[in-house]
């Protein structure tokens, strides 16, 4: 009989371990990774993004981290997106870190086949892009920057 039309629609849950054995495994050049915050989160909903600023960017040399929040619906909608670093990127708010889904396309145009490492690997090339990529950044140090979950500042680190 024929198939046409129809696709199989992997469960949410079948597609965030995949997403965790991918992350975990490392994936492309190293500059792009992420990882679940909590192996004890059975509805695998909070994770943590890293992305090492592209070279020849202001952001060349500096890790920034990232919060991913994978909501039930994920990957139906996309998840919530926010640097805990202090960026200063055209598609992230200022004030709260957030990456704005009417700024950054990937997520406004969200389809159900793009993944974490998608969206991280996107936001790299948005560092790249001529609107960002000499955009003057905040102040290493800067006393509001945004915290950890421990308390502790997340700066720019240049090594």
């Amino acid at each position: 009989m024929g198939s046409e039309g129809s696709c199989v629609v992997v469960p949410r849950s079948f597609r965030l371990l995949e997403e965790l054995e991918r992350g975990e495994k490392g994936i492309g050049d190293g500059t792009v990774s992420y990882g679940m915050d909590d192996a004890d989160d059975i509805y695998m909903q909070s994770w943590t993004g890293t992305i090492i600023g592209p070279p020849n960017t202001v952001h060349e040399g500096c890790i920034y981290q990232l919060k991913l929040f994978c909501g039930k619906d994920y990957p139906d909608n996309p998840p919530s997106v926010r640097f805990q670093t202090r960026i200063n990127m055209t598609c992230v708010n200022q004030e709260t870190g957030v990456v704005e889904p009417s700024l950054f396309p990937m997520l406004a145009n969200w389809q159900r086949e793009y993944t974490m490492e998608d969206i991280l690997t996107q936001l790299k090339k948005e560092m790249m892009s001529p609107q960002n990529r000499k955009l003057a950044q905040p102040p290493e140090g800067n006393e509001e920057a945004r915290l950890d979950q421990k308390g502790l500042p997340l700066k720019c680190c240049i090594f």
